[in-house]
């Protein structure tokens, strides 16, 4: 048999479970609440929010209902546009499509990988000279790493549109000592299968307007009114997080610190060990923030190392290695091929460049230094040849 099918097979980043999960999982059991409501659904919304420091958070199904549900209270319908990151997976965007609206997206800059504030302002200015200002502006922090938020926010500010935080990835990273997922009018959690938490499928919409988080409720639970009978005067949506995946968030959530600082380690260990060699630049870390390092993410410079990103997945995989490309700008692809784009500048197309020359490295808190080293190896070899 060839000696990689034999090989441990290293994910991405796969569930981490804690051990603390099953309790809340039999608390559900035995008080019989296995349904999208009971006591761990309230309490890990109670959690959540406390942990980021907001006054409130609603549990849905999915990070992208989350996204929805904000939309929607936002008022965005059919032929409004809202401005987004577009270095980011499909699940930022899908939502503004829900809605009817039209996404326009904003080119990464070079030091977090993140939204560019010189893009941003270039794509305000052109809304603003047609009289058509988009209905919100959603911000991604890719990788765990958070965008240059008080430059971002500044200048939605200034054209008074409100900001959706798209902090999927950076559940437990910091801005200014400030929790990722807080800066806008809402922000965004997910806790899919691949996140540093996991409840299997499930996020979080929170917010400091506690008034707008029961109306998200109220749409997440198909806007039932209050009535003896099924009643309904406006559309609703089935996005509740079931109770016992609340129960696994809870378990989850008490060992967040630890994760971070495990994915942290696991990202220093690569850059020690990888560095050196030709034409690899990691992604870069803001002064004053701290990742999560949900995924670690690097560079190369295919005419300093004549090693390309094809080449090194394909290798990677070979040995059982799951390795990914940086996420395919939303603007480069086939379903929004027709929408708007503001670059960083007219030298340089941050995402683009990521794109081609970035690659996404194994990063689950529960990596044993030897699959690490296995990885590492694997790379060190390519660079070799």
């Amino acid at each position: 048999m060839n000696n990689a099918l034999m090989k441990k097979k290293i994910l991405l980043s796969s569930p981490h479970m804690s051990g603390n999960e099953m309790k809340y999982i039999n608390e559900a059991f035995e008080s019989n609440w296995i349904a999208p409501l009971g006591t761990n659904v309230d309490e890990f919304e109670k959690e959540i929010a406390s942990y980021v420091g907001v006054k409130g958070a609603v549990a849905v199904s999915s990070g992208t209902a989350a996204i929805h549900l904000a939309l929607s209270l936002l008022n965005v319908q059919k032929g409004d546009t809202i401005f987004c990151s577009s270095l980011t997976f499909v699940a930022s965007a899908n939502p503004i499509l829900y809605q009817g609206a039209e996404p326009v997206f904003i080119d990464s800059e070079p030091d977090t990988w993140n939204m560019s504030p010189n893009a941003l302002e270039r794509a305000f200015k052109g809304a603003a000279s047609i009289g058509k200002l988009p209905k919100a502006v959603i911000i991604v922090n890719l990788y765990g790493q958070p965008a240059k938020m008080n430059e971002l926010v500044t200048i939605c500010s200034e054209y008074n549109v409100p900001i959706i935080e798209d902090a999927a990835e950076s559940l437990g990273a910091t801005y200014f000592g400030k929790a990722s997922g807080t800066y806008g009018e809402f922000g965004i959690f997910s806790f899919n299968g691949n996140k540093i938490i996991t409840t299997s499928g499930g996020g979080m919409l929170i917010s400091n307007n506690v008034e707008a988080l029961n109306k998200a409720r109220f749409l997440a639970t198909q806007a039932r009114d209050p009535a003896l009978y099924y009643q309904h005067s406006t559309m609703g949506y089935n996005y509740r997080l079931s109770n016992i995946l609340a129960g696994i968030g809870r378990g989850q959530l008490e060992v967040l610190e630890n994760r971070v600082s495990a994915r942290r380690a696991i990202f220093h260990t690569y850059r020690q060990k990888l560095n050196q060699l030709p034409g690899v630049s990691f992604m870069p870390e803001l002064a004053d923030t701290t990742s999560n390092r949900w995924l670690t993410a690097l560079t190369i410079d295919e005419n300093q190392s004549n090693v390309t990103i094809p080449k090194l997945i394909t290798a990677l995989v070979k040995e059982q290695i799951e390795a990914r490309p940086v996420w395919k700008p939303l603007h480069l692809q086939p379903l929004f091929k027709e929408n708007e784009y503001y670059a960083h500048d007219e030298e340089e197309n941050t995402s683009e460049k990521l794109f081609y020359t970035g690659i996404c490295l194994p990063s689950g808190s529960n990596m044993t230094f030897e699959d690490q080293m296995r990885v590492i190896n694997t790379i060190k070899n390519q660079f070799s040849h």
